[in-house]
């Protein structure tokens, strides 16, 4: 249970940073819930107006009882803002209880002398006139339909639409209840009276006797997620007979004991972190990302980047001039970037990783949980973005589709997960799939481990099927199989640039495709024609039998041949020993056998690649081109 320790030490940190109110972490007894109206009232309870809410300003904090706040099947109310089943008195069709309920809890804390607040009084007397109802309707409120936040509407039920108050009172600009300090306070001060316990227990989180949890609070990844981390079930259903022996003891005094204030800090801490980096949904599923944080909040880097995203500020590759072997440079951009984290955080600071999720909607497990010191979360984090490191490209960015995402780092594990499995990971069907695949990874990036080597080979072969993958698709998982190939096999050294001196079977014939495949592109591009290479359709079937096929690819070559012979011969030249330098490279009997690639063939196909497009023939030589130089310009015609 170090878990609890470690989030309530966070909490306590979190309380000393200057914080906005939107930025803070939900108050004791307090949640946020997405209300469907707001009603402005004045400061007699006299009814004002009534207004519909948008997605972005419907979430509000309401104070909430310990009972209320994990209701499934009783009708324990809210004490401020409510359904309108429960504090609407005139609603058709309602149950007397809750409204009576409702009422009471309202009557009790408003007649309390100490805890009393002006907009408290407002709302019982509005609710005591029996009109909310009424005045909804009057104001054309229904039928009701909510907005998502994907801008969908839905019906709602009447008495399932959700009130919250603004109070206008004059010379105060805080008028939401939401909004008003004095009013959150005055809720957790008669919460905490109000439910004193006359025998405190012990609580083995702070070591004081206190008032303990009966129930652990839920909604930590969103205001409608009911999953909880700490469970158990009432005196009225099923309890766990294997070691407690008294199942009618709410207090759980046979169980490790932990207080009120103390399981709400730390459950509100886990949610702040959550909502700053940890969760999103698809289609109402929940897509996995592990929370990864310092106890003392100072910021560190996020486990589950890429190198794009982990180095922010620092601009990316955006055109083909750059040349030689990008590492070196990526290495000392990353060191950069890294010696700010480390300048902030000591060696010896106390650094936890927690994957959560949830098979069912109202319980939730904790499925990764690590704690690292700074330095060694720091260590290997930097070992991952090196050994993984290849050049990426994501292709266009959807808000500026001039401008690329091209850069030199390692994969984010969702973009691995993707790379493998293709759209299997895509939409509700494939969250599971793709939350497995990342707590897969995970292990390798925090405990250093080797990457699964599954997940190695379905790259190289999802990439090697070219002709199923969009060009877009083929050029991203192209770099994403390069990073895991190069990284799973760290101790081979592969550079990120043309490596002419590695003479090994995959890494020559990987060479000679992307030759073949420029030789064929340049003379379509020469005849003005648009289409797929050779090289490229037969991708597959070369990665499966390299030496015939190669035959038939070196075949169709030499009608290209002509053409650009006809164009520009030396360029052609220049293809023609590059192609016989690598085939002397060979070793006889390795190039006549016909298994099947390794994934090195695509790091040599990907350097080679990148090399012919960094140079151009000049006067019977290759030579680096200049910034300025556009294809089809740099070509000798001697």
């Amino acid at each position: 249970m170090s878990w609890i320790q470690k989030l309530y030490e966070t909490g306590l940190a979190i309380d000393h940073l200057q914080l906005n109110r939107d930025e803070r972490p939900w108050p004791i007894s307090h949640v946020a819930k997405k209300a469907h109206v707001e009603v402005t009232i004045d400061s007699r309870g006299n009814f004002r107006s009534v207004r519909p809410l948008g997605w972005k300003e419907s979430i509000t904090i309401i104070p909430v009882t310990e009972s209320s706040a994990n209701r499934t099947n009783t009708d324990e109310p809210h004490p401020l803002c409510e359904e309108l089943s429960y504090c609407a008195a005139d609603l058709p069709g309602r149950k007397e209880t809750r409204f009576k309920k409702m009422m009471a809890l309202l009557e009790s804390w408003d007649s309390s002398q100490e805890y009393a607040h002006p907009k408290v009084h407002a709302v019982k007397s509005y609710l005591n006139q029996g009109k909310l109802y009424t005045d909804l309707s009057n104001n054309s409120i229904f039928p009701f339909k909510s907005m998502s936040s994907k801008g969908k509407k839905t019906p709602v039920e009447d008495k399932k639409v959700f009130v919250r108050w603004r109070i206008a009172e004059p010379e105060n600009p805080c008028s939401g209840t939401w909004e008003d300090d004095s009013l959150i306070e005055a809720w957790i001060k008669f919460d905490e009276m109000k439910n004193k316990p006359k025998k405190q227990t012990f609580c083995m989180m702070s070591a004081r006797n206190v008032r303990i949890a009966k129930w652990h609070p839920r909604f930590l990844r969103a205001s409608d997620d009911g999953a909880k981390i700490i469970s158990s079930n009432d005196i009225k259903g099923f309890t766990f007979r294997g070691r407690f022996t008294d199942g009618k003891d709410d207090s759980g005094s046979q169980a490790c004991t932990v207080g009120y204030i103390e399981s709400q800090n730390v459950h509100n801490a886990l949610r702040w972190l959550i909502r700053r980096q940890g969760y999103h949904k698809v289609e109402d599923e929940f897509v996995r990302y592990f929370v990864a944080w310092a106890v003392s909040c100072k910021p560190i880097p996020d486990p589950c980047a890429n190198s794009w995203d982990f180095l922010g500020d620092e601009p990316p590759i955006e055109d083909a001039n750059q040349t030689g072997d990008f590492g070196h440079s990526f290495a000392l951009r990353f060191k950069n970037k890294l010696a700010g984290y480390k300048a902030n955080i000591t060696d010896t600071e106390d650094i936890v990783v927690i994957g959560l999720d949830s098979a069912t909607t109202g319980r939730m497990a904790i499925t990764f949980y690590r704690e690292l010191t700074g330095s060694e979360f720091l260590e290997r984090i930097e070992r991952w973005h090196s050994d993984f490191a290849w050049l990426q490209n994501y292709g266009k960015i959807k808000k500026d589709k001039k401008k690329q995402i091209t850069f030199e780092g390692s994969p984010a594990p969702k973009d691995i997960a993707w790379c493998s499995y293709g759209r299997k990971v895509e939409g509700k069907n494939g969250i599971k799939l793709l939350n497995a695949t990342v707590e897969r990874l995970l292990p390798s990036i925090i405990d250093g481990r080797p990457v699964p080597c599954d997940l190695v080979e379905h790259c190289v072969r999802r990439v090697s099927n070219r002709t199923g993958l969009e060009p877009w698709e083929f050029e991203k998982c192209l770099g994403i199989a390069c990073s895991l190939f190069k990284g799973f096999y760290k101790e081979r050294r592969y550079l990120m640039a043309l490596e002419e001196e590695r003479n090994s079977r995959d890494y020559l014939y990987g060479r000679m495709l992307a030759i073949a495949e420029k030789v064929e592109s340049m003379a379509l591009y020469f005849a003005g024609e648009n289409r797929e290479t050779t090289a490229a359709r037969l991708m597959q079937r070369f990665a499966d039998r390299p030496y015939s096929t190669w035959r038939t690819i070196e075949v169709s070559l030499t009608s290209y041949k002509s053409r650009l012979n006809a164009k520009m011969p030396g360029l052609l030249n220049g293809y023609i020993e590059l192609i016989d330098g690598i085939s002397n490279k060979f070793i006889i009997d390795e190039f006549a056998q016909d298994r099947r690639l390794s994934g090195e063939f695509l790091l040599g196909y990907h350097c080679q690649r990148k090399w012919l497009d960094e140079h151009k023939r000049e006067k019977g030589q290759w030579v680096l081109k200049s910034a300025d130089v556009a294809e089809g310009q740099e070509l000798d015609s001697e």
